[in-house]
Parts: structure tokens; C-alpha cells; sequence
């Protein structure tokens, strides 16, 4: 299984949801534009997480030094994102891409982020909050995914559990939801693990 994970917005939790399917399907994990270095990127935060060996990790295509959108990132380094370089890791075996911010943040000025999944042909594991704002924001990222035929596997759910959202995301937005993940504190290999098996996704994913 070779997945996307965007996310509805920024801070959704993408990286979490990223190291959750990589370690369920045992699968490399490559972020391909990480805009802000912070305690190393978030490369560096799920290598450490789930202690991934080397050649788990594939390396960032860019590396962009502030923590703001990709195509403004890259414009104070001096840089052009080009799409070229942006090409899939050879191989058949898992793997997870995870995004950097929403659908449709820029990666420059002519070239969006949903631009580059569509070219990439993988389906989308689509990130949301779980509570207030989050119908919105995933429906209207479920309806650009859909005018572009792009595939998606199903939601997951980062927050604390609503009593109403999944059940409404689910027949308004007509895809799974796979996972609810609450706050996991503290945030380990073995508690991703447990969330794992109390989810859909394996199921889902083929592991």
C-alpha cells in the first residue's frame, strides 16, 4: 500500500496519523516539503518516534528553513519548488507521503499542493479535527478531491471523541471513518500501536 496523508488544515495532526500507518504497515515514511525546521522536521520527530532505520526513511526533496506556507518558504530560501523533484521513491513496497499543511496550499505560485497528489495517482488518508469547524473544512476538501478524481481511503479524526461529526462526515462526505484518535499522552510507539488495532485501518490498508 503507497498512501497521501493531508491533512484539512495545518496542525491536525498529519505527522501522528503518518506514524501510525507507518508503523502499521511497516512502511518508509518520506514528508517531500517540510517548510520550518524545529526540533528537526517532522522526519526527524517520526524517525525518533518509531526509531525507523535508514532506509525507512526517505529524505525531504526541500528542506525550507521557515515554518509558513511551502511556496512563501521556499521563496525566502531562494528557492523553486520544482514538481520534477517531487517524483514518487522507486520501489513497490509501503509507503506514506505525508503533505505539508491542506489540500490547497501552495507549493508555488502556480502549482498547488493537490495539484502534485493528483500527478502522483495515490489515494489520500485524509486528516481532520475532530470537533467544532472540522464539517467545513473536511467536506470542502472531500469535494476538491472528488472534482479531481483523486481516490480517498477515509478520514481520521484527531481529538477528543464528538458524539455527532463522525457519523455526519461519514453520510455527508460519503468515505469510512477509519479512526478516532484522542490526545495520546505521552505520545509512544506503543500507544500508536494500540490505536492501530482499535481502528478500522488496518482492515482498510491490507495489514
Amino acid at each position: 500500500m503507497r498512501l497521501v496523508v493531508c491533512g484539512t488544515d495545518t496542525d491536525v495532526g498529519k505527522t501522528v496519523v503518518s506514524a501510525l500507518v507507518v508503523q502499521g504497515l511497516m512502511a518508509r515514511y518520506w514528508k517531500p516539503v517540510q517548510s520550518g525546521l524545529e526540533a528537526g522536521g517532522d522526519t526527524e520527530q517520526v524517525r525518533k518516534l518509531l526509531a525507523l532505520p535508514p532506509q525507512r526513511v526517505v529524505p525531504e526533496a526541500y528542506r525550507l528553513t521557515t515554518p509558513v506556507s511551502p511556496h512563501w518558504a521556499a521563496e525566502r530560501d531562494g528557492v523553486v519548488i520544482d514538481p520534477a523533484r517531487l517524483t514518487l521513491p522507486s520501489g513497490h513496497d509501503p509507503l506514506v507521503v505525508e503533505c505539508a499543511g491542506g489540500l490547497l496550499v501552495p507549493l508555488r505560485r502556480d502549482w498547488l499542493q493537490i495539484d502534485q497528489i493528483a500527478r502522483w495517482g495515490l489515494p489520500v488518508l485524509l486528516v481532520a479535527r475532530s470537533g467544532l469547524g472540522t464539517l467545513n473544512h473536511t467536506l470542502l476538501s472531500l469535494e476538491a478531491l472528488r472534482q479531481r478524481a483523486i481516490p480517498v481511503l477515509g478520514l481520521v479524526l484527531n481529538g477528543p471523541p464528538h458524539p455527532d461529526n463522525p457519523r455526519t462526515l461519514a453520510s455527508l462526505g460519503g468515505v469510512p471513518v477509519l479512526a478516532e484518535l484522542p490526545a495520546l499522552e505521552p505520545l509512544s510507539a506503543q500507544a500508536l500501536e494500540h490505536q492501530w488495532h482499535a481502528s478500522l485501518l488496518p482492515h482498510t490498508l491490507g495489514r
